[in-house]
């Protein structure tokens, strides 16, 4: 054997045993126990489309069969053998005179397994490309950023939507509407309602919201940033509802409808009822109004609400195990991530991060998003907030010193 090949061969080797030494033995990560989430809808005049769900704990060697009743008859397998490249599945020759319901069942090692996996499409379902989904939108309402969740525990998904009115920009004066929240099963079931009220401004900026099964009891909460006035599911009013901070005062210019008083919190609320379950204050308050500047891409001061109220949100799995949420504040000079845990009833803060002086290598490196990454091979997550990176610990990790820009990507 030539010798400079043996050599190579001798330090690859030793190079894969020295990273498997240097990596940490990391957990495993907690998951959503989800169904197997059959969906079918109607392609054309005699047409089905079926896909479903491969889950993260299905060995490589998985496969599926399909099977169709009509009516009431004997379910029917489709395929000749079981589909393995792809989730999905075309039916021709379909009569939709009668309930088509198709089942999904996955193969290991040759053998079909039982699985609770199914879709009915009723009788005389006309074609079409998507779901329709019937909603509650208030008059003068829009629908508009949606999330997934599995909020009752059944493995499948439900959906919590923001229901806008007037929308403002942050540094634009006005009234706005108020913020409305509400859940849907996936067959258009309304679940529940909440009123953010009148203290949380309507607007891209101010209501970042995080839909995750936080405590690992297989029920998604929703989490967001909440204020006085604000009504949960089940009609609970958090805080004082008395309360009006709206700037009333029309010939105060750029201070006219913005709310720059008053107590802000932050509110875990249950996804299966819409129920208030545990309310902090926010972290970081809003103080000082003109405290947010720094060297940034748009790092100048301003006392009008506009950078200060700069939200963000995110979950991470900080210790590599166990998700948490990060709410954020302010990107074109200071910025603050919080991070809480939520777990056996008990909302905690875990760290907070603030880079603070503008002078710093992290001040006025934000962005108008943020993306979670691993980015060190550590098994824990690090949030990338545009131009810097938090290590999952709540330091600094590093900063490019790019400054703040409109986009970011991550792969």
């Amino acid at each position: 054997m030539n010798k400079d090949f043996s050599k190579i061969i001798f330090f690859s080797v030793l190079s894969a045993v020295c990273l498997v030494i240097a990596n940490p033995v990391l957990g495993q990560r907690k998951m959503e126990d989800l169904s197997r989430g059959v969906i079918a809808v109607r392609k054309s005049v005699d047409s089905v489309f079926i896909s479903w769900r491969l889950l993260a704990t299905d060995p490589g060697d998985i496969s599926f069969n399909i099977y169709r009743q009509a009516g009431k008859g004997k379910p029917v397998k489709l395929n000749s053998s079981p589909v393995r490249l792809t989730t999905s599945f075309e039916d021709g020759n379909v009569n939709f005179n009668e309930d088509n319901t198709y089942y999904v069942q996955s193969v290991l090692s040759g053998k079909e397994q039982k699985e609770d996996a199914f879709y009915k499409i009723k009788a005389g379902t006309p074609a079409g490309q998507y779901i329709s989904i019937p909603l509650r939108t208030p008059y003068g309402y829009t629908p508009n950023d949606i999330s997934p969740g599995d909020l009752d525990g059944d493995g499948d998904y439900e959906l919590v939507l923001h229901q806008t009115g007037r929308s403002i920009d942050t540094p634009s004066p006005g009234i706005s509407g108020i913020p409305i929240f509400q859940a849907y099963d996936m067959d258009g079931t309304f679940l529940w309602e909440i009123n953010l009220g009148r203290n949380i401004r309507e607007g891209a900026h101010y209501t970042q919201f995080m839909v995750y099964d936080l405590d690992g009891d297989g029920m998604a909460e929703f989490a967001c940033k909440t204020a006085d006035g604000t009504i949960d599911g089940l009609g609970k009013v958090i805080g004082d509802s008395t309360k009006d901070w709206r700037n009333p005062d029309r010939s105060s210019g750029p201070l006219y409808g913005k709310i720059l008083e008053g107590p802000e919190y932050f509110t875990i609320f249950s996804g299966k009822t819409g129920e208030a379950l545990a309310t902090a204050d926010y972290i970081p308050n809003r103080y000082p109004l003109n405290g947010w500047n720094g060297h940034g891409g748009n790092g100048g001061s301003d006392s009008t609400g506009n950078r200060v109220d700069r939200m963000l949100a995110c979950v991470a799995y900080l210790d590599g195990v166990n998700p948490s949420v990060i709410m954020c504040r302010g990107y074109y000079g200071r910025s603050v991530l919080a991070a809480w845990d939520w777990k056996n009833g008990k909302l905690t803060s875990r760290w907070v991060f603030d880079s603070r002086d503008g002078e710093n290598p992290y001040s006025g490196q934000g962005n108008h998003n943020l993306t979670v990454a691993d980015v060190d091979n550590d098994g824990r997550d690090e949030i990338i907030y545009g131009s810097m990176v938090v290590d999952d610990d709540g330091k600094g990790l590093f900063s490019t010193g790019l400054r703040h820009g409109d986009a970011l990507h991550v792969q």
